[in-house]
């Protein structure tokens, strides 16, 4: 039994409503399959997964011919696996032994609609890359068709990558107390009591003029770094920081304190907080 929506098992008893019946829906493909049969053990797991691709633009009706072999029989089944897929009532098209993913997925597409790509998943590609800007896009088609938490928290953590810290402030605002909890969210709520704090620092851009100016300055490392993180530069902020703790001096004190406020804003579970956190151990020990 599949846990998936798109997956039925189909026995005589059922047949007409679920297959024939519920073509007039959508379209049913019909999966004749048994324990024993080699090539079934990998056509089906392909079917349901692109059943579940296709997101309900069609079905997979399983029927075990070791249990329904009466079904076989009148349907016409003459060798393991065959698939027949049924629209509107009516057989359109079948095949017969175990057919490739891609294959499939193009003899599918002639009869069945292919699903519009899913935005966030495309999104969510571009961000593990590391592409926000061109996530941005996908996460704001995405928000508005979904407008639930995820959805807003995501385009939020790319709007603060992307510079645009207003933006993402005001959509995590919006959000209801509780969602408020939503890690995500207390990363955005703690860059958002940051930025007030560094607001009358010079630009982001004076501050890097400034440190490649005179790489020793120290407080405007430490200024730089404090600037990068209310742009979701974290990363690049935290290294600014080790270097003004490598390099010792009076702003030590402030550099360490700005790295655990930076750290804490990545929360202890983000992969680059657990390496720094682990980096500033082994310098201060």
């Amino acid at each position: 039994m599949s846990d998936s929506p798109y997956v039925i098992d189909i026995t005589a008893d059922n047949f007409k409503e679920q297959a024939i019946d519920a073509s007039l829906q959508q379209p049913v493909l019909l999966y004749f399959w048994a324990q024993w049969c080699e090539p079934c053990k990998s056509l089906g797991p392909t079917l349901e997964k692109l059943a579940d691709e296709f997101r309900g633009g069609f079905r997979v009706a399983k029927v075990d011919c070791d249990q329904e072999q009466q079904l076989a029989m009148q349907v016409g089944v003459q060798s393991l696996p065959t698939a027949l897929l049924i629209k509107d009532g009516q057989p359109v098209d079948q095949f017969m032994g175990a057919v490739p993913e891609g294959e499939l997925r193009k003899w599918l597409e002639q009869y069945v609609e292919a699903p519009a790509a899913d935005p966030m998943e495309q999104a969510k590609e571009l961000l593990a890359a590391g592409r926000s800007a061109e996530a941005l896009p996908y996460l704001r088609q995405a928000h508005q068709q979904r407008q639930d938490v995820d959805s807003t928290l995501e385009l939020a953590k790319a709007l603060m990558h992307s510079g645009e810290t207003e933006e993402a402030f005001q959509l995590v605002d919006g959000l209801s107390p509780n969602d408020l909890q939503d890690a995500r969210a207390q990363a955005i709520l703690k860059r958002k009591e940051l930025a007030e704090q560094v607001k009358d620092l010079p630009p982001l851009e004076e501050l890097e003029k400034q440190v490649a100016e005179s790489p020793g300055n120290h407080l405007a490392k430490i200024n730089l770094a404090m600037r990068l993180v209310v742009a979701g530069g974290e990363v690049e902020a935290l290294e600014h920081l080790l270097e003004v703790l490598q390099q010792g001096g009076d702003h030590k004190e402030d550099a360490h304190q700005a790295m655990l406020k930076v750290l804490a804003i990545l929360g202890p579970e983000h992969p680059e907080a657990r390496r720094y956190r682990q980096r500033l151990f082994q310098l201060l020990h």
